[in-house]
Order: C-alpha cells, then structure tokens, then sequence
C-alpha cells in the first residue's frame, strides 16, 4: 500500500464513522413523541375541568329533596330532605357554607359540592 494513501483512508474510515454516529441521531426522535402525549394529557384535563364548569347547578333555596339528592354527590332522599326542612325552619340559607350547619351533613360533603349548588 502506498504511505500517501494512508491519511486518505484515515480520512474515509472518519468520515464513515461520523456518518454511523449520524445515523444514530434519530434516536432522539421519541422526544417528540413525549410533547404530544402531554398535549393530549393536558387537553383531557381540560376538557374534564369544562365538564365539571359546564354541569348545572342546582339551588340549596328552591330544590326539592329530589333535585337535591339527584343533583349533589353523596346526598339520598335522607340528607336532601334535611336541607330542605332546615330551609323551611331557618329560612333561605345565605351563604353556601351554611349549609355546613345542617344536621347530617359535613365538611367534606359541602367541599365536595359546592361546584353544584347555587344559592
């Protein structure tokens, strides 16, 4: 072999294994497959959260023990029929916390409802 071709080929064989490294950098395509999964993720929430905006309210001043116990989680015929003899006792309720006052039910029941009462 010819000693000016050896640099040539040092060349060529450096070439050639840049071009093996090049072609691993698609590797890090999946990158982008993680952005997306993400958007998705994120327009699910979303479209949860416009769900739980969009639901109707019902009224703790006007409902009936049946809408009341349709209309909120955790609340039968028993405790909706509670809020309403409180009302007809205690007048329209004020605030929506007050309904924390009425026997059988609790702090955790009226946090959890009140996206779905009004006054």
């Amino acid at each position: 072999m010819n000693n000016h071709l050896l640099p040539t080929i040092w060349i060529m064989a450096a070439l050639f294994s840049g071009a093996t490294t090049a072609t691993a950098a698609p590797a890090a395509a999946p990158s982008k497959v993680a952005p997306q999964a993400s958007e998705a993720a994120h327009a699910a929430t979303k479209n949860a959260n416009t769900q739980d905006e969009t639901h109707e309210r019902v009224s703790i001043n006007t409902a009936t023990a049946d809408e009341l116990a349709h209309m909120l989680n955790g609340v039968g015929e028993k405790k909706a029929q509670a809020i309403v003899s409180y009302r007809e006792t205690n007048g329209p309720f004020k605030h929506l916390d007050d309904l924390r006052v009425v026997p059988g039910l609790g702090n955790a029941l009226v946090e959890r409802n009140l996206s779905r009462i009004k006054l």
